[in-house]
């Protein structure tokens, strides 16, 4: 089992919700408020999970779906924000994703959208949904095709 790639897809959904939480704003995104505290090895250096943590959220950057000033150390990303690629797949309604039709149309717009979703699979610490989201997140088809 890759389980690197479960902390990657963690990773992934933790950095872009914190900055979903905080849109528009930008915001320090720090590493320690996405996998709690590890403590440094030997010679001073981040572990290694705190290293594939900054690695997954510089990976978004790359793609595209944040953007941040700089780096402060090891520590954070500084003066993070979503880009409008990042801000739109997480705000994307899937209707498959909602069950209850009487639900008033503000909140099943809500419900529907992959950044909800994300939000109860990481409280819920369902890997394995944390997984399918963030792929759907990430996916450049229509995440509609992939939903079950």
């Amino acid at each position: 089992m890759d389980l690197q790639i479960d902390d990657f897809y963690h990773d992934c959904a933790a950095g872009l919700l914190n900055l979903y939480l905080a849109f528009p704003r930008k915001v320090a995104l720090y590493i320690e408020d996405l996998i709690g505290r590890e403590e440094p090895d030997e010679f001073g250096l981040p572990s290694k999970r705190h290293q594939s943590c900054l690695g997954a959220l510089l990976w978004l950057a790359d793609e595209g779906y944040l953007r941040y000033e700089s780096t402060i150390h090891y520590e954070a990303l500084d003066q993070a924000t979503l880009t409008e690629k990042g801000f739109v797949r997480l705000t994307r309604y899937i209707p498959t994703l909602v069950s209850d039709a009487c639900l008033t149309p503000s909140i099943r717009r809500q419900q529907g959208t992959l950044a909800h979703h994300l939000r109860q699979a990481l409280h819920n610490r369902d890997s394995e949904q944390v997984a399918r989201l963030t792929r759907l997140v990430l996916d450049q088809r229509s995440p509609a095709s992939d939903i079950a």
